[in-house]
C-alpha cells in the first residue's frame, strides 16, 4: 500500500469558470495542510486530500479530505459529498 498526499488549487478564468491549477504532491499530511493553508490566501479554492492504494493492482481507496477552503468546481464538490 502507498499513500499519496495531494493539494489541488483553483483559479478563476477570464469568463468566471474555475480552472484547476497543477496539482502538487506533498510529502505527508502535515506538509499538505501547510501548503493548502498557504495557498488558501491567494487562490479561489483549495482542497488537500490523501489517497491510499495498491500500485500493483491499481486499486485505490476513496480520497480522504484533509483541508478544504473556498470555491470548488461542482464536480469536485459532488465527489466529496458522496
Amino acid at each position: 500500500m502507498v499513500t499519496y498526499f495531494v493539494v489541488q488549487s483553483f483559479t478563476r478564468g477570464n469568463r468566471g469558470a474555475l480552472l484547476a491549477d497543477i496539482p502538487v504532491q506533498a510529502t505527508g499530511a502535515d506538509h499538505a495542510l501547510r501548503l493548502a493553508e498557504r495557498l488558501a490566501s491567494t487562490k479561489v479554492g483549495v482542497v488537500a486530500f490523501s489517497r491510499a492504494g495498491d500500485l500493483s493492482t491499481g486499486e485505490f481507496e476513496d480520497a480522504t479530505i484533509l483541508f478544504i477552503d473556498g470555491d470548488l468546481p461542482s464536480d469536485v464538490q459532488d465527489v466529496m459529498a458522496a
